[in-house]
């Protein structure tokens, strides 16, 4: 059987696992031992370590959404530029709820391993994240 185009499954892997908040395709699209740096800490490993992340970032952000700006292929890579969105309606980043719309941009690094993702390094637009949120809390 071959195996699905690279920048599929990372379509899959934003649309089902984090917009539809489907924990139960992560073993379909993650390699077992699937390592993860996301923008909140430390590297996570494996399923259970990404669902826990997923649900930190879910609760903070309701109607958390990840839309892909573009993809950049290559061998075993994909790069994907994100925009994030969503309501902020828990403690987020050492700020209270302010139950407003958040927006910012992002980037990823996929790392592929046998037709399913291996390794993702993701960085925010911290420092702009957090200078919307300080503007959030003054008003």
């Amino acid at each position: 059987m071959p195996m699905r185009p690279h920048k599929e499954i990372v379509r899959q892997f934003y649309e089902a696992i984090w917009n539809n908040d489907d924990k139960t395709i992560i073993p379909e699209l993650l390699c077992e031992d699937f390592s993860f740096r996301g923008s909140l800490g430390k590297m996570q490993y494996g399923h259970a370590d990404f669902a826990t992340y997923l649900n930190l970032v879910r609760e903070s952000i309701q109607n958390y959404r990840c839309d892909i700006v573009e993809m950049i292929q290559e061998d075993d890579k994909t790069f994907a530029r994100i925009h994030y969105s969503g309501i902020h309606y828990g403690d987020f980043l050492g700020y209270a709820p302010t139950h407003a719309k958040l927006e910012w941009n992002g980037a990823a690094v996929f790392t592929f391993r046998d037709g399913k993702i291996a390794d993702l390094w993701v960085l925010w637009d911290i420092q702009g994240l957090q200078k919307q949120l300080a503007q959030l809390i003054q008003e």
